[in-house]
């Protein structure tokens, strides 16, 4: 059986290396009022699953309320048809059928070996399409690791003059979301900084980048209605992910052990899952949709499987969250991040998880997290803004390839 406890990093390679001589900027108090910005800003994002984009179009959308520039990249993009396709189109299937080789995969980038030696030279292949995007960027910031190896290599190499910035979407923080070139790493929450202390990175919590939710103004017990569900009865809220990955099934099946439970299930794009779980009593299984923070709003309690998005935004809402059965590789290493950290508990038994689904008080008063989980007022926003307004008026050339 693999060891799927979070390792420990060996000696620096590429991935990890010694503390960056860069300072990162702390962030600001997010204003009322945000100043204007001006200047160019690449975003780098990638099309596996839905978390790094919408954690790239919501940075966007504040910086470009500001004034700023902004160009939102599919990272992908820059790679060959055979590269995309194996990041992209295996990530799911191998996850889900053969999760053994996923944890060997992810464990395998902590060290040096084959499998990180492969990593290397997806990234290295992305190179000249991401250096042509930036050659006009006052500042590059990512949102996807694989993404912010290829930054930080550029830069190592004096082929990128912008300075960059990493933004941390997981929990836990991985070697391949470290680069010692990359100039800030920035994360959603306090621990999670912390996290990436490991790998000799000083990084900085500066707080989520989650959408405004989307039909929250509706009522609790409208949304319920229009569910079919329970005015009164508790409600758990499953997510899993866009691809609707993991043992779901199994995970309702724990939740429904309790009779007094209904739950509630974002399938994403699996739409042969939510067929499957529609079949269920007590249960309501939808497919993709854009009004999370109502469907946060008509439930009592999270349970999560991946730390992503969804995590975020219920962190956000002041909604209590649980992660159970979770995802091999990041999923696990997330689980583990977030428990040390008190924002989500990890039961691993259907009667662990129903103690803690009973511990969420059913209808209680939302306290977000500003202040316990990430500082108060931070907005990654302001970081780049602030990156924006101090960068040199003419940097030196480095002399391109």
């Amino acid at each position: 059986m693999l060891d799927t406890s979070t390792p420990t990093p060996t000696s620096p390679t590429r991935f990890v290396a010694a503390l960056p001589s860069r300072a990162p900027t702390r962030p600001a108090p997010a204003s009322t009022d945000p100043s204007p910005v001006s200047g160019t800003v690449l975003v780098l994002s990638a099309s596996v699953g839905s978390g790094h984009d919408g954690a790239a179009r919501e940075l966007a959308r504040r910086l470009t309320a500001r004034g700023a520039r902004v160009e939102v990249r599919d990272y992908l993009d820059a790679l060959p048809r055979a590269s995309r396709w194996t990041v992209k189109d295996l990530y799911g299937p191998v996850v889900q059928h053969v999760p053994r080789l996923f944890e060997g995969i992810f464990e395998g980038l902590e060290h040096d070996g084959p499998v990180r030696r492969a990593t290397e030279g997806i990234c290295r292949q992305a190179e000249a399409g991401v250096a042509a995007w930036a050659e006009d960027a006052d500042l590059v910031v990512s949102t996807y690791p694989l993404a912010g190896q290829t930054v930080g290599e550029l830069r190592r190499q004096g082929r990128l003059d912008a300075p960059t910035a990493t933004y941390l979407t997981d929990p836990a923080a991985h070697a391949t979301w470290v680069h010692p070139d990359v100039d800030h790493h920035l994360t959603v929450t306090t621990a999670t900084a912390l996290d990436a202390a490991r790998y000799g990175v000083r990084a900085v919590a500066c707080g989520p980048l989650s959408a405004p939710a989307r039909g929250g103004e509706r009522p609790r017990a409208q949304v319920r209605r229009e569910l079919g569900l329970p005015p009164a009865a508790p409600v758990v809220l499953i997510s899993a992910g866009s691809l609707g990955m993991g043992d779901v099934r199994r995970s309702v099946g724990d939740l429904l052990l309790d009779p007094r439970v209904h739950v509630l299930v974002l399938c994403g794009r699996n739409e042969r899952l939510r067929r499957r779980l529609s079949r269920r009593p007590r249960v309501v299984a939808l497919g993709w949709r854009d009004d999370v923070g109502a469907l946060m709003g008509a439930a009592d309690v999270l349970v999560h499987n991946a730390g992503g998005l969804s995590l975020t935004e219920a962190v956000v809402a002041g909604l209590p969250a649980v992660t159970y059965r979770p995802i091999p590789g990041h999923g696990r290493a997330n689980a583990q991040v977030l428990e040390d950290a008190g924002i989500a508990p990890w039961p691993r038994t259907a009667r662990e998880l129903a103690a803690a689904v009973g511990r969420a008080a059913p209808g209680g008063a939302r306290v977000p997290a500003a202040g316990e989980h990430w500082p108060v007022g931070a907005d990654p926003a302001d970081v780049v803004a602030d990156l924006l307004a101090s960068r040199p008026v003419a940097a030196p050339a480095r002399g391109r390839r």
